[in-house]
């Protein structure tokens, strides 16, 4: 399976997730309270993915690593799962890098 941003809703609010091929999630969104807001978010990962500049490397409140994904206004566009090393959060990090800017969308709403 390659690597697709999954739109959702849940209720009336939607968000995001990018899944790598292997079906893992890479990155949420944030909750959106239309769907057009939702699918800027999708186009903004696209345009910030492949800069690492974006990346805040930060540790969760249990200390394991995780990272958000940052527009250049410094808003919040992604959140990552939490990972058992930096290796391992460096990792998702290139994933978003090698999928974030060409996934398709799978619109489930």
């Amino acid at each position: 399976m390659a690597a697709r941003y999954i739109l959702s809703r849940s209720g009336t609010q939607f968000r995001f997730v990018l899944k790598a091929g292997n079906g893992e999630t890479i990155l949420t969104s944030e909750l959106y309270t239309t769907k057009d807001n939702a699918q800027n978010g999708i186009a903004s990962v696209r345009s910030n993915a492949p800069y690492d500049v974006r990346y805040e490397r930060k540790n969760a409140a249990d200390g394991s690593p995780m990272f958000n994904l940052r527009a250049p206004n410094d808003q919040v566009i992604g959140t990552s799962e939490t990972y058992s090393s930096e290796a391992r959060r460096e990792a998702g990090i290139e994933a978003v890098k090698a999928n974030g800017p060409s996934a398709p969308v799978d619109d489930q709403t």
